[in-house]
């Protein structure tokens, strides 16, 4: 058996690797864009609060997720200002962000948990 010969299933399987690698992070761009449809499309100007830090690297992530998606949302930092530091702090949250979602606090951020909080009855 030639080297060639021998390296040949070798390749197959790298290309294989290469090719499912590509369909998966095809399939999470999608299921993402997806999800951002759908959260734009539940969210109204209110619904949504961010209790964010200049330092958390999640709050960046939010916040690029809800602007790429056109997401209405607002958002206050707690290092900037009094009454949302005191607002976090009745929280207890153990970090940022912290999303309220139609009066739901969600600790930390995720797209799908934003979703079911969107679907879900309203809090009272």
């Amino acid at each position: 058996m030639s080297r060639s010969t021998a390296r040949r299933p070798l390749l197959g399987l790298i290309a294989l690797v290469v090719v499912a690698a590509a369909a998966i992070q095809g399939a999470e761009a999608w299921s993402q864009a997806r999800l951002g449809t759908q959260v734009a499309d539940a969210a109204r100007p209110g619904d949504i609060r961010m209790i964010g830090s200049t330092t958390c690297t999640y709050c960046a992530q939010a916040r690029r997720w809800f602007d790429a998606h056109r997401v209405p949302f607002s958002e206050c930092v707690v290092e900037h200002d009094a009454t949302c530091a005191e607002q976090y702090a009745a929280l207890m949250a153990p970090g940022t962000p912290v999303l309220i979602v139609r009066g739901r606090p969600l600790v930390g951020f995720s797209a799908q948990a934003v979703a079911d909080a969107l679907a879900a009855p309203r809090a009272q």
